[in-house]
Protein backbone atom coordinates (compact mmCIF):
# COMPACT_ATOMS: atom_id res chain seq x y z
CA UNK A 1 0.00 0.00 0.00
CA UNK A 2 2.68 2.21 1.09
CA UNK A 3 4.47 1.75 -2.99
CA UNK A 4 0.94 2.46 -4.16
CA UNK A 5 0.52 5.51 -2.65
CA UNK A 6 3.87 7.30 -3.72
CA UNK A 7 2.40 6.75 -7.61
CA UNK A 8 -0.87 8.50 -6.67
CA UNK A 9 0.68 12.21 -6.42
CA UNK A 10 2.53 11.86 -9.55
CA UNK A 11 0.27 10.35 -11.67
CA UNK A 12 -2.21 13.07 -11.16
CA UNK A 13 0.68 15.21 -12.14
CA UNK A 14 0.95 13.51 -15.10
CA UNK A 15 -2.64 14.23 -15.63
CA UNK A 16 -1.12 17.70 -15.82
CA UNK A 17 1.44 17.17 -17.86
CA UNK A 18 -1.08 15.27 -20.46
CA UNK A 19 -3.59 18.21 -20.26
CA UNK A 20 -0.24 20.50 -21.47
CA UNK A 21 0.24 18.77 -24.16
CA UNK A 22 -2.93 18.21 -25.83
CA UNK A 23 -3.45 22.09 -25.05
CA UNK A 24 -0.34 22.60 -27.24
CA UNK A 25 -1.39 20.71 -30.10
CA UNK A 26 -4.78 22.23 -30.18
CA UNK A 27 -2.84 25.56 -29.97
CA UNK A 28 -1.90 24.98 -33.74
CA UNK A 29 -5.48 24.72 -35.07
CA UNK A 30 -7.24 27.11 -33.18
CA UNK A 31 -10.50 28.15 -35.50
CA UNK A 32 -10.94 23.88 -36.24
CA UNK A 33 -14.36 22.68 -34.49
CA UNK A 34 -14.46 19.87 -32.25
CA UNK A 35 -17.92 19.44 -30.61
CA UNK A 36 -19.46 23.05 -29.68
CA UNK A 37 -16.16 24.25 -29.02
CA UNK A 38 -13.10 25.59 -31.11
CA UNK A 39 -9.79 23.83 -30.32
CA UNK A 40 -7.92 27.44 -29.18
CA UNK A 41 -11.55 26.66 -26.63
CA UNK A 42 -9.89 23.39 -25.80
CA UNK A 43 -7.12 24.34 -25.20
CA UNK A 44 -8.29 26.73 -22.68
CA UNK A 45 -10.32 23.96 -21.17
CA UNK A 46 -6.79 21.70 -20.87
CA UNK A 47 -5.08 24.21 -19.74
CA UNK A 48 -7.80 24.88 -16.82
CA UNK A 49 -8.04 21.24 -16.22
CA UNK A 50 -4.03 21.06 -15.56
CA UNK A 51 -4.23 23.95 -13.31
CA UNK A 52 -6.84 21.93 -11.02
CA UNK A 53 -4.39 18.38 -11.59
CA UNK A 54 -1.63 20.95 -10.46
CA UNK A 55 -3.14 21.50 -7.08
CA UNK A 56 -5.17 17.91 -6.47
CA UNK A 57 -1.14 16.66 -6.76
CA UNK A 58 0.17 18.76 -4.03
CA UNK A 59 -2.81 17.97 -2.35
CA UNK A 60 -2.92 14.84 -2.42
CA UNK A 61 1.16 14.37 -1.47
CA UNK A 62 0.24 16.42 1.53
CA UNK A 63 -2.75 13.78 2.63
CA UNK A 64 -0.82 10.90 1.79
CA UNK A 65 2.31 12.13 3.31
CA UNK A 66 4.23 11.02 -0.46
CA UNK A 67 6.65 12.98 -0.85
CA UNK A 68 9.62 12.90 -3.08
CA UNK A 69 12.10 14.05 -4.96
CA UNK A 70 11.29 13.01 -8.54
CA UNK A 71 7.40 14.12 -7.52
CA UNK A 72 9.07 17.51 -7.56
CA UNK A 73 10.88 17.51 -10.47
CA UNK A 74 8.14 15.85 -12.48
CA UNK A 75 5.79 18.94 -11.13
CA UNK A 76 7.96 21.65 -12.60
CA UNK A 77 8.31 19.82 -16.02
CA UNK A 78 4.59 19.31 -16.26
CA UNK A 79 3.99 23.02 -15.11
CA UNK A 80 6.31 24.31 -17.98
CA UNK A 81 4.63 22.47 -20.78
CA UNK A 82 0.79 23.18 -19.27
CA UNK A 83 1.07 26.62 -17.85
CA UNK A 84 4.48 28.26 -20.38
CA UNK A 85 4.45 26.47 -23.55
CA UNK A 86 0.76 25.91 -23.93
CA UNK A 87 0.06 29.39 -23.60
CA UNK A 88 3.29 30.84 -25.38
CA UNK A 89 2.34 28.67 -28.23
CA UNK A 90 -1.38 30.01 -28.11
CA UNK A 91 -0.28 33.45 -28.56
CA UNK A 92 1.99 33.07 -30.92
CA UNK A 93 -0.48 31.97 -33.02
CA UNK A 94 -2.83 34.85 -32.21
CA UNK A 95 -0.19 36.74 -33.56
CA UNK A 96 -0.14 34.85 -36.76
CA UNK A 97 -4.25 34.91 -37.10
CA UNK A 98 -3.90 38.94 -36.92
CA UNK A 99 -1.17 38.93 -39.36
CA UNK A 100 1.34 40.31 -38.00
CA UNK A 101 5.16 39.83 -38.89
CA UNK A 102 6.25 35.95 -38.45
CA UNK A 103 9.67 37.63 -37.06
CA UNK A 104 7.38 38.84 -33.86
CA UNK A 105 5.36 36.24 -32.88
CA UNK A 106 8.34 34.64 -31.89
CA UNK A 107 8.52 37.20 -28.93
CA UNK A 108 5.93 34.79 -27.74
CA UNK A 109 8.36 32.06 -26.72
CA UNK A 110 9.42 34.45 -24.15
CA UNK A 111 6.49 33.27 -21.74
CA UNK A 112 7.98 29.75 -22.15
CA UNK A 113 11.48 30.89 -21.49
CA UNK A 114 10.55 33.41 -18.29
CA UNK A 115 8.20 30.27 -17.07
CA UNK A 116 11.68 27.96 -17.09
CA UNK A 117 13.32 30.34 -15.39
CA UNK A 118 10.50 31.02 -12.78
CA UNK A 119 9.93 27.18 -11.87
CA UNK A 120 13.91 26.83 -11.89
CA UNK A 121 13.88 29.84 -9.62
CA UNK A 122 10.91 28.95 -7.23
CA UNK A 123 12.62 25.25 -6.56
CA UNK A 124 15.68 26.34 -5.32
CA UNK A 125 14.82 29.88 -3.52
CA UNK A 126 14.07 29.00 0.15
CA UNK A 127 12.11 32.51 0.58
CA UNK A 128 9.13 30.99 -1.22
CA UNK A 129 7.97 28.71 1.64
CA UNK A 130 5.16 30.94 2.18
CA UNK A 131 4.30 33.54 -0.14
CA UNK A 132 5.59 34.02 -3.93
CA UNK A 133 8.51 35.83 -5.64
CA UNK A 134 7.26 36.62 -9.04
CA UNK A 135 4.07 35.97 -10.85
CA UNK A 136 3.56 32.21 -10.26
CA UNK A 137 3.21 30.38 -14.19
CA UNK A 138 -0.12 28.86 -13.57
CA UNK A 139 -1.33 32.61 -12.85
CA UNK A 140 0.61 33.44 -16.41
CA UNK A 141 -1.18 30.85 -17.96
CA UNK A 142 -4.71 31.91 -16.03
CA UNK A 143 -4.15 36.01 -17.70
CA UNK A 144 -3.78 34.26 -21.34
CA UNK A 145 -6.58 32.38 -21.23
CA UNK A 146 -8.41 35.56 -20.13
CA UNK A 147 -6.66 37.54 -22.86
CA UNK A 148 -7.09 35.27 -25.97
CA UNK A 149 -10.79 35.56 -24.59
CA UNK A 150 -10.70 39.07 -24.74
CA UNK A 151 -9.28 38.77 -28.63
CA UNK A 152 -11.57 36.38 -29.69
CA UNK A 153 -14.29 39.01 -28.39
CA UNK A 154 -12.94 42.11 -29.23
CA UNK A 155 -10.29 41.55 -31.81
CA UNK A 156 -6.13 41.53 -31.62
CA UNK A 157 -5.30 44.61 -29.96
CA UNK A 158 -1.97 45.27 -31.76
CA UNK A 159 1.32 44.17 -32.15
CA UNK A 160 2.28 47.06 -29.59
CA UNK A 161 0.27 45.99 -27.31
CA UNK A 162 0.16 42.62 -27.50
CA UNK A 163 3.99 42.77 -27.60
CA UNK A 164 4.54 45.12 -24.39
CA UNK A 165 1.82 42.57 -22.68
CA UNK A 166 4.04 39.48 -23.50
CA UNK A 167 7.14 41.24 -22.27
CA UNK A 168 5.63 42.61 -19.17
CA UNK A 169 4.05 39.41 -17.91
CA UNK A 170 7.28 37.41 -18.33
CA UNK A 171 9.57 39.63 -17.07
CA UNK A 172 6.61 39.34 -13.87
CA UNK A 173 7.63 36.13 -13.55
CA UNK A 174 11.14 36.80 -12.66
CA UNK A 175 10.72 39.70 -10.91
CA UNK A 176 11.36 40.16 -7.17
CA UNK A 177 7.89 41.33 -6.54
CA UNK A 178 6.64 40.02 -3.68
CA UNK A 179 3.22 38.06 -4.31
CA UNK A 180 0.44 36.54 -1.45
CA UNK A 181 -0.21 32.92 -2.05
CA UNK A 182 -3.68 32.08 -3.66
CA UNK A 183 -4.05 28.90 -1.89
CA UNK A 184 -6.05 28.45 1.34
CA UNK A 185 -4.94 27.05 4.55
CA UNK A 186 -7.92 27.30 6.25
CA UNK A 187 -11.21 29.41 5.59
CA UNK A 188 -10.38 32.43 8.67
CA UNK A 189 -12.03 35.35 6.79
CA UNK A 190 -9.55 37.87 8.54
CA UNK A 191 -6.39 36.10 7.50
CA UNK A 192 -7.55 35.40 3.63
CA UNK A 193 -9.32 39.18 3.15
CA UNK A 194 -7.18 39.04 -0.12
CA UNK A 195 -7.84 35.72 -1.25
CA UNK A 196 -11.40 35.93 -0.89
CA UNK A 197 -11.38 39.83 -2.71
CA UNK A 198 -9.58 37.87 -5.43
CA UNK A 199 -12.01 35.10 -5.75
CA UNK A 200 -15.51 37.32 -5.34
CA UNK A 201 -13.76 39.73 -7.97
CA UNK A 202 -12.52 36.65 -10.57
CA UNK A 203 -16.62 35.42 -10.06
CA UNK A 204 -17.82 38.87 -11.23
CA UNK A 205 -15.36 39.54 -14.02
CA UNK A 206 -16.09 36.18 -15.63
CA UNK A 207 -19.66 37.00 -15.19
CA UNK A 208 -19.67 40.15 -16.81
CA UNK A 209 -17.16 39.73 -18.96
CA UNK A 210 -16.61 36.18 -20.20
CA UNK A 211 -13.54 34.18 -20.18
CA UNK A 212 -12.01 37.69 -20.42
CA UNK A 213 -12.48 38.07 -17.11
CA UNK A 214 -10.00 35.86 -15.87
CA UNK A 215 -7.27 38.32 -16.97
CA UNK A 216 -8.87 41.27 -15.20
CA UNK A 217 -8.76 38.56 -11.95
CA UNK A 218 -4.90 38.07 -12.49
CA UNK A 219 -4.30 41.90 -13.16
CA UNK A 220 -6.63 42.27 -10.24
CA UNK A 221 -3.85 39.97 -8.24
CA UNK A 222 -0.83 41.69 -9.31
CA UNK A 223 -2.11 45.22 -7.87
CA UNK A 224 -3.13 43.75 -5.00
CA UNK A 225 0.29 42.50 -4.35
CA UNK A 226 2.35 45.49 -5.23
CA UNK A 227 -0.12 47.35 -2.41
CA UNK A 228 0.48 44.92 0.01
CA UNK A 229 3.01 45.91 2.49
CA UNK A 230 3.48 42.06 3.75
CA UNK A 231 2.71 38.34 2.96
CA UNK A 232 0.71 36.73 4.64
CA UNK A 233 2.33 34.26 6.85
CA UNK A 234 0.39 31.64 7.69
CA UNK A 235 -0.08 30.33 3.82
CA UNK A 236 1.78 27.83 2.59
CA UNK A 237 3.03 27.99 -1.26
Amino acid sequence: MKSIKTYIPNTITCLNLLCGCLAVVMAFAPKEMMGPLETRQWAWVLIGAAAVFDFCDGLSARALGAYSPMGKELDSLSDLVSFGLAPAFLVLNAYREADAPVWLSFVALLIALCGALRLAKFNVDTRQTTSFIGLPIPANAIFWIGTLGWIRNHGFPGDVVMTVLVIAISLLMVSELKMFSLKFASLDFRSNVRRYTVLAACVLFVITDGVAGLAWTIILYILISLLGKRTDPDVNA
